[in-house]
């Protein structure tokens, strides 16, 4: 049983209201009248939006209708009255599907759907006494996306049609047949169907594998796979089917371009090397040695391949008997080499996009989907590449060969490294790797970064980035860790960039 101080704020709070309450009159509500009225009929929904559980609709439909400026007191009353953060989280993402479109890409205003567990990964891995900072920002990002679909044309995720929904026992089969057709009518139904009757690690299997299978929206569709299903395991899978529903709409993006089903077009090129592939591997694939050199000379084909060649190159890899680890280790250094050559959006979603289809090898549990994850991967690198050339100078550096020694003179602190961080990136990635190097706990820079983040960050890409770098520091092999952080110097906030405001904010609201 909770126990309460008498003189706990909270309680004199409470108190204060009660009495205040009883005093109130009508007039003393007249400043209302400043505001223009509010009918019945402009709080219900839509009559054919999708509408949610019970037990979230309400804190979804406070999330809607707050004003953006009220957003972060609302919800700080909501907290200090007894709201979890599990329902917190929940209404973040439900209101996200419900009332941001995933198209024509999905990104740009989409991001208030796909930094949702990216605020979820900074809060889990901060102290306890900065965790509700990521999430108080998201919902205060989320008003911004919202207002932005409305002025765009104010889209709404609709009821699904029941009429049409599958049998369990035809579900999948409906499913796939409807996604090879980039058929996005079946494919929602079919959907709906596939998550109220399969596993939730099938579904993701499936979805995991027509994630990886082409590269428009430069990555996002794998990204909203991963963060998607992720943000699930935590709020629950009771709430997966509108989530689902967004994500297959967004999945079977194709920019207006010819059905991809019926046409042979660039951004599908490599997965059909992929398919080619895959029957020819060995069936002991994912067992195979550690290899550093084979991680450098892939990191090296990478440089200059295209996808189809990254496909091929990769598969000898395997054939050869390399560990997926040593594989992984060349794509986590390519995508942080990139950040070097030209820090800026593509670079950070090639990332971001293999964070993502790296936790989708990881989790997949068909042979499958986890080898097309793996060589799409590699696919991509090459595709990020051609991005970047198509908007401006790549320069020359290699992640490899920017190594400092193990043993410097002398060693930055913290706070040295990210007052570089603001003036000269170059220093502070050098700086971060002697600092690594040294011996020293790279949690230390870990949570500092992190917070930074939540001072500084201003955009869904300060997350999505930052959640995506600092996680995979821990998924490359140790001999390419420091290398590969120290990357992320070129993106993350310094200590002299101008504070975001959410902690006044937040502060002013409790």
């Amino acid at each position: 049983m909770t126990r309460y101080n008498a003189t706990d704020p909270r309680r004199e709070f409470f108190k204060k209201v009660v009495v205040t309450g009883a005093t109130l009159s009508l007039a003393e509500f007249g400043f209302l009248r400043r505001l223009p009225s509010v009918s019945a009929a402009d709080t219900q929904l839509p009559a054919d939006a999708v509408a949610f559980s019970p037990d979230i609709e309400p804190l979804v439909r406070l999330l809607e209708d707050t004003p953006r400026e009220k957003v972060i007191e609302a919800f700080a009353a909501q907290i200090q009255s007894g709201t979890s953060y599990r329902e917190v989280l929940a209404a973040l993402l439900l209101a996200g599907v419900r009332n941001v479109q995933p198209r024509p890409s999905v990104g740009f205003k989409f991001h208030a759907v796909l930094v949702v567990n990216s605020a979820h990964l900074a809060s889990i891995n901060s102290p306890s006494t900065d965790r509700w900072l990521p999430i108080f920002w998201a919902l205060d990002y989320f008003k911004s996306a919202q207002a932005r679909d409305v002025n765009e044309n104010d889209w709404t995720l609709s009821a699904v049609d029941e009429s049409k929904v599958p049998p369990s026992h035809q579900a999948k089969k409906a499913f796939t047949a409807a996604m090879d057709a980039w058929d996005v009518e079946a494919a929602d139904v079919a959907i709906a169907g596939l998550c109220r009757s399969a596993p939730a690690t099938e579904v993701f299997d499936t979805l995991a594998h027509y994630g990886c299978r082409d590269y428009r929206s430069i990555g996002h569709k794998s990204i909203y796979v991963a963060n998607a299903y992720r943000t699930l395991q935590c709020i629950g899978w009771r709430y997966a089917e509108p989530v689902l529903r967004s994500l297959v709409y967004a999945l079977l993006n194709h920019n207006g371009e010819p059905n991809p089903a019926k046409s042979q077009l660039k951004p599908d090129a490599a997965w059909q090397v992929t398919q080619e592939k895959l029957p020819g591997l060995r069936s002991n694939w994912s067992h195979g040695r550690f290899d550093a050199g084979a991680t450098r000379s892939l990191l090296d084909t990478l440089r200059s391949a295209t996808p189809e060649e990254a496909v091929a190159a990769t598969a000898e890899l395997i054939a050869n008997e390399v560990s997926p680890q040593s594989i992984s280790d060349a794509l986590f250094l390519s995508s942080a080499e990139m950040l070097r050559q030209q820090p800026g959006i593509v670079s950070l979603h090639s990332a971001t996009t293999t964070n993502a289809v790296q936790y989708a090898y990881r989790t997949a549990y068909r042979d499958s989907t986890r080898r097309e994850l793996l060589l799409q991967n590699a696919a991509f690198i090459p595709y990020f590449r051609e991005s970047m050339r198509s908007r401006g100078n790549v320069g020359e550096q290699r992640i490899d060969a920017d190594a400092v020694s193990s043993e410097p003179a002398e060693v930055a602190g913290v706070e040295e490294i990210f007052t570089s961080v603001s003036s000269n990136r170059q220093r502070a990635a050098s700086e971060m790797q002697a600092f690594l190097a040294s011996g020293a706990r790279p949690e230390t820079l870990i949570h500092a970064a992190r917070r930074l983040v939540f001072l500084k960050g201003n955009d869904a890409h300060d997350y999505k980035f930052s959640s995506a770098a600092l996680e995979d520091f821990y998924a490359v092999s140790p001999e390419f860790r420091n290398a590969y952080l120290a990357s992320a110097a070129y993106l993350l906030p310094g200590s002299q960039d101008r504070d975001n405001g959410l902690v006044e904010r937040v502060q002013n609201a409790l």
